[in-house]
């Protein structure tokens, strides 16, 4: 039986965005928002066991039954709807966003297939889900049960003894599924998904505690802050102080959980992820990303 889920357990310290214009660029924009959502929301629990020994982590997971207690959002100011979707037509009409669990899952099953979604998605609070994560990215931590998608298998690649232990190259290797998946959806119709539930990614929004904003202007923000992480070539240096590995170097540990998982992925894939990322932008906005 599926629980229903508690809006404050989807209400962390998380940041904002807004809509898409309505203009000959709106279908367009769409079309990249949704191809957005697929490569985070299949990418995000990949990279985020980079801290992880999967054991020892797994046994430190915060229990669905005690949600955590979330901080208050940040006061910022609110500027104007900047990116507003376009109406989505003639439709069905939705079902509330307590009851649009099963009517996403047959959504992301056709998407993605049905044997994918079961492997890799969770399956309850799935909106919600995907809103919290996205939210998420530019900030410090990433909450793990709170993933619209499960982590990546298999323990961390590392090569290496003490002060010279670096990520293998081979860990990307764990990640290449998610992005493959994220890669091969059917744009036009993952868009057009998009639309049509828009109404309640922007109620999840509101719920974490931003009501005069908007999640589509979010969205172009986390592209922009993702397209700045750091592009690593050289292995890269870990230190463990107790459980969970960290970045040797204190300017990387100290970037927001998205970019950690952009470098973490791997530079290959991160690159594969950059490109849809600027095409995204492009596509969102009608200009591309300042350099």
């Amino acid at each position: 039986m599926l629980m229903r889920a508690d809006p404050r357990e989807f209400q962390p310290a998380l940041v904002r965005l807004q809509e898409l214009p309505p203009s000959p660029l709106g279908r367009r924009m769409l079309w990249a928002a949704l191809r957005f959502l697929a490569v985070i929301v299949c990418t995000i629990a990949a990279g985020f066991l980079f801290w992880q020994q999967s054991a020892e982590v797994a046994s430190q997971a915060v229990p669905a039954a005690h949600p955590e207690i979330a901080p208050k959002p940040e006061a910022r100011p609110v500027p104007g709807n900047q990116f507003p979707v376009p109406q989505a037509g003639d439709s069905p009409s939705l079902p509330t966003l307590e009851q649009s669990d099963s009517s996403m899952r047959a959504t992301l099953a056709a998407l993605f297939g049905r044997g994918i979604f079961e492997e890799y998605f969770s399956p309850q609070s799935i909106i919600r889900r995907i809103v919290a994560t996205v939210d998420n990215l530019p900030r410090e931590k990433v909450v793990q049960r709170l993933m619209p998608v499960r982590p990546a298998g298999g323990p961390l690649v590392l090569t290496g003894e003490g002060v010279n232990r670096v990520l293998d190259a081979g860990n990307a290797a764990r990640y290449l599924p998610y992005v493959a998946m994220a890669e091969s959806v059917d744009v036009g119709k993952l868009v057009a998904a998009y639309v049509r539930y828009y109404p309640l990614f922007q109620q999840a929004y509101r719920e974490l505690g931003y009501p005069s904003e908007y999640f589509n202007d979010r969205l172009v923000q986390v592209i922009d802050h993702l397209l700045a992480a750091p592009e690593i070539e050289s292995p890269v240096k870990l230190v463990q102080h107790k459980v969970l590995y960290e970045f040797a170097d204190p300017e990387l540990e100290g970037r927001s959980a998205g970019q950690k998982i952009m470098m973490r992925i791997g530079p290959e894939n991160a690159a594969r992820v950059k490109a849809r990322l600027r095409d995204i932008r492009r596509e969102l906005t009608g200009q591309p990303p300042k350099p």
